[in-house]
C-alpha cells in the first residue's frame, strides 16, 4: 500500500505565538497536551464518516468558532475521513487539527479530478491554517495586446483578464514587462496610450517622433497598416518569431536593393530590438518553448520554491515563492500542493517541469488539462536539456531560501535589540508606526505600517482619510482619529479583544460541545452558535469573547509595540486613546526630531520614562529610524495620490449615471467641461451617445449647483 500524498496529511501548521524563529519545533504535541480534546476530534470525526459516501469528493474541517482549518481532497471520502478516526500514526500538526475539529462539511464531484480543482480553488479562497499556503502569488504581471479597438494597444496588465485582447505571460516582475514591452514598440511601432488619449488627439505625440508608435491616431498611418503591425506583435509574443524575423529581414534587403537607405534603416532597427528581447535574457532555449519550471528546496523546516517561466524559447523571468506548509511535508509533498494552487487563477503553459517526482503527477496532469482546454504535460526531467534548467532552478531555490533565512535571523537580532531598548521583557512580533500628512490641514491622510521578522509586511499596511470633524492642522486630532479608528476596529470589528478583563479571559477559555452531524445530506453545513444568524456562523464570528486572531501565516494581527511620529504632545493624545480603548498594556512610543532635525540626536518618550536618547552607534536606533522613514514615505506618498486624485477630479463623475463611455461622448462633443456646464438641455440632447434622461441629470446637476 502506498504512503499517504499530501492530501492525507494537514499541509500547514499553526504557529504559537513564541515560534519566531525559523525551524522551531512547537513546545509539545498535541496529542501529549491535550488527549482529552484528541479524543473529542475523533469522535466527531467519527459521526460524519458513518454517512459518507465512497464517492470522489473534497471536505473541510472546522474549530468551534466556525473558522476552516483544513479542505482536502479524495478519491473515496468515506475512506480518507475515517483514516482521520484511527487515532495512530498521526504527525503533531495532524493530532492537533483532529483535537480542533468541531465539524465538516463535504461536497462530492463526479471525479478525482474535479476534486482536485476544487480543492485548489476552496484553499486559495479560504486559506485553511493546516493547508500549504502560497503568499505573494497574485501579483504576476501580463501584457496585454489589446482587441477591443480598431488600433490595438499593448500594455501592462494585472488582475482578472476580462477587458477583450491576447494576454501573454505570466512575466517574473514589472521590470521584464516594462523591458519587454519597450523593445517591441522599437520592433512594431505599437501604441500604448489609453484610449481616450487616443481618441482626443489632433497631432501626433512625442512617441511618434521617436520612432515608438507608428501614429495611428492621427492618421499617420493606416488602420489596416496599423493592424498588420499588431498581428506581427502577436505572432512574436505568440512563439512564432522566426517567421517575423525573417519577414523583417526581407523587406529590409527590399528597401536596401531599391536605394531606400532610410527605410531599410528602420527594419534595421526592429530587427535589433526583436534580437534585444530574446538575446537579454540569462537562459534561453531551443527544446522548450514553452514551460513552466517549478524546483523546491527545504532548509530549516522551511520551504522554497522557484519558478521559471519560458515562452517563445525566452526566459520571461523567475520568481522565489515562500509556501507555508508543515514541515512534516515532504518537498514533493510541498510542491504538488504549490503547482495545484499556483494555475488556479492562472493559465498553464503546455509543459509543467518539477524538480521531485510527485506521485499524483498524472492527476495533476489532467487537472491542468481541464483547466487550460488542451493537453498539459507535467513531467519530472532526468536528462537532456530539461535536466539543465531544474538543476538551474534547484540552484536558485537553494539560493533564495539561504538568503530568507539569513534576513530572517537578521531581522530577529533587530527586533530583540528594539525591545531591548525600550523595556520590552519578549523581542515584537508585530510593530506598528503611525504618521500623518497633510498641507494645512487638506487632503490629510494617516498612515500605518507594519513591521515583523520578515521585515516590512506591506499586506498589513493601512491609510487613514482623516474625517473634516478634525480641525485643520491639528496633528494631535489628527493622530488622535487614527488611533481611535484602528484599534476600535481591531477590537470590535475583528474579534480582538485588547487587555481582556479576568472574567472575559475565563469565559473566552470555555468552550462549546462538538456539534453532531446528521449524516442526511452529501454536504453539511457546520453547527452556528447560539443566538447568531446563520451568516455570522458561516464566518466564524461568535458572540463569545474571542482569542486574538493570527492570519494564515501566524502574523499576528495585535501590535506587540507601537510607535508614532512626534513629541510628548503626540505621545500624551495617542496614550490617552489607548488607555480608553483597553490597550494601556501595549508599549507606546513617540519620536520627536532631534536638535536641528538631525538623524542620530532623537529624543524617544515612554510612559514611566523620562524623555530618554540612544547611543549613536545602537543597531535599534538605525532600525527605529528605517521604521519611521518608511512610514513617512508611506504617508506622504497616500496624501500625494489623494491630492493628485482631488486636482485631477472630474465634475462629470459626481453624476449619478455618467460612466466613462457618456463621459467620453459629452467631452467629444463639447470638447471642455465648462462648455459641457454652459449647454443647454437642447444642445445636450443632441450630443451622441446620451439619451434624454442622462441630458437632463447633466443640465439639472450644473445649473442646481
Amino acid at each position: 500500500m502506498s504512503r499517504e500524498r499530501q492530501d492525507d496529511l494537514p499541509q500547514d501548521e499553526f504557529e504559537d505565538e513564541e515560534d519566531t524563529l525559523p525551524g522551531a519545533e512547537p513546545a509539545l504535541a498535541p496529542a501529549e497536551a491535550a488527549p482529552g480534546a484528541l479524543k473529542a476530534g475523533i469522535e466527531v470525526i467519527q459521526q460524519f464518516a458513518k454517512h459518507l459516501p465512497n464517492r470522489p469528493g473534497v471536505y473541510r474541517m472546522f474549530d468551534r468558532a466556525g473558522e476552516v482549518l483544513y479542505v482536502g481532497k479524495a478519491k473515496s471520502l468515506k475512506n480518507r475521513v475515517t483514516s482521520y478516526a484511527r487515532g495512530m500514526a498521526h504527525t503533531n500538526a495532524v493530532a492537533r487539527m483532529i483535537a480542533e475539529t468541531a465539524n465538516m462539511e463535504f461536497v462530492t464531484t463526479g471525479t478525482e479530478t474535479e476534486a482536485l480543482l476544487l480543492e485548489s480553488n476552496l484553499i486559495k479562497q479560504l486559506r485553511p491554517r493546516y493547508n500549504v499556503l502560497l503568499r505573494d502569488d497574485k501579483s504576476f504581471p501580463y501584457i496585454l495586446l489589446t482587441g477591443d479597438h480598431d488600433a490595438p494597444a499593448i500594455l501592462k496588465h494585472r488582475g482578472s483578464r476580462q477587458r477583450k485582447g491576447d494576454y501573454f505571460g505570466p512575466f517574473a516582475s514589472v521590470w521584464a514587462v516594462t523591458r519587454t514591452i519597450d523593445a517591441l514598440q522599437k520592433a512594431f511601432l505599437i501604441r500604448t496610450c489609453a484610449d481616450s488619449f487616443y481618441e482626443n488627439r489632433t497631432r501626433p505625440c512625442l512617441l511618434f517622433q521617436i520612432k515608438r508608435c507608428a501614429g495611428p491616431c492621427t492618421g499617420e498611418v493606416s488602420i489596416p497598416e496599423y493592424q498588420a503591425l499588431a498581428d506581427q506583435a502577436r505572432d512574436f509574443l505568440s512563439g512564432r518569431s522566426s517567421a517575423v524575423k525573417q519577414l523583417l529581414s526581407a523587406r529590409m534587403q527590399v528597401a536596401a536593393e531599391e536605394l531606400e537607405f532610410e527605410k531599410a534603416a528602420r527594419y534595421r532597427d526592429r530587427l535589433a530590438a526583436l534580437s534585444a528581447v530574446q538575446a537579454g535574457q540569462d537562459i534561453n532555449t531551443q527544446g522548450v518553448e514553452e514551460a513552466d519550471v517549478f524546483a523546491i528546496d527545504e532548509q530549516a523546516g522551511q520551504f522554497c520554491v522557484e519558478i521559471f517561466f519560458f515562452r517563445n524559447h525566452q526566459n520571461w523571468g523567475n520568481r522565489a515563492l515562500f509556501p507555508r506548509a508543515d514541515r512534516s511535508l515532504t518537498p514533493a509533498e510541498v510542491l504538488a500542493s504549490v503547482v495545484a494552487q499556483f494555475y488556479d487563477d492562472k493559465p498553464p503553459p503546455r509543459l509543467v517541469l518539477l524538480s521531485h517526482p510527485v506521485e499524483e503527477i498524472e492527476l495533476i496532469g489532467q487537472a491542468l488539462s481541464a483547466r487550460a482546454g488542451r493537453k498539459v504535460e507535467v513531467a519530472h526531467p532526468k536528462r537532456g536539456e530539461r535536466a539543465d534548467l531544474m538543476a538551474h532552478a534547484v540552484k536558485n531555490a537553494r539560493e533564495a531560501l539561504s538568503r530568507k533565512l539569513a534576513d530572517n535571523a537578521g531581522q530577529s537580532a533587530l527586533l530583540a535589540a528594539l525591545g531591548a531598548a525600550f523595556g520590552m521583557e519578549t523581542a515584537p512580533r508585530r510593530v506598528e508606526v503611525y504618521d500623518n500628512s497633510h498641507i494645512m490641514g487638506t487632503n490629510a491622510v494617516g498612515g500605518m505600517i507594519v513591521a515583523g521578522s520578515d521585515g516590512f509586511v506591506k499586506n498589513q499596511y493601512r491609510t487613514f482619510n482623516i474625517s473634516t470633524d478634525t480641525i485643520a492642522g491639528d496633528d494631535f486630532g489628527m493622530m488622535r482619529e487614527v488611533l481611535t479608528r484602528r484599534f476600535a476596529k481591531l477590537a470590535k470589528e475583528e474579534g480582538i479583544i485588547l487587555g481582556p478583563h479576568p472574567e472575559e479571559a475565563a469565559d473566552a477559555a470555555v468552550s462549546k460541545d462538538a456539534p453532531e452531524g446528521d449524516g442526511a445530506a452529501t454536504t453539511i453545513l457546520r453547527d452556528v452558535p447560539e443566538g447568531a444568524s446563520q451568516d455570522e456562523g458561516s464566518r466564524g464570528k461568535s458572540r463569545k469573547a474571542p482569542k486574538p486572531r493570527k492570519d494564515e501565516d501566524g502574523f499576528p494581527s495585535r501590535p506587540d509595540l507601537v510607535i508614532v511620529d512626534g513629541g510628548k504632545g503626540q505621545f500624551s493624545a495617542a496614550l490617552k486613546i489607548m488607555k480608553d480603548l483597553g490597550a494601556a498594556d501595549i508599549p507606546l512610543v513617540a519620536i520627536a526630531k532631534g536638535e536641528d532635525r538631525n538623524a542620530m540626536r532623537e529624543t524617544f518618550h515612554m510612559e514611566g520614562r523620562e524623555p530618554f536618547k540612544l547611543q549613536p552607534r545602537d543597531p535599534a536606533l538605525y532600525f527605529i529610524q528605517r521604521l519611521r522613514d518608511e512610514a513617512h514615505r508611506f504617508a506622504i506618498g497616500t496624501h500625494r495620490a489623494k491630492r493628485k486624485r482631488e486636482t485631477m477630479k472630474n465634475p462629470l463623475d459626481e453624476i449619478p449615471g455618467i460612466g466613462p463611455s457618456r463621459k467620453r461622448a459629452l467631452l467629444l462633443h463639447f470638447g471642455t467641461v465648462k462648455a459641457i456646464q454652459r449647454a443647454k438641455l437642447d444642445d445636450l440632447m443632441r450630443t451622441p451617445g446620451v439619451n434624454a434622461a442622462t441630458a437632463k441629470a447633466v443640465h439639472d446637476f450644473f445649473h442646481d449647483a
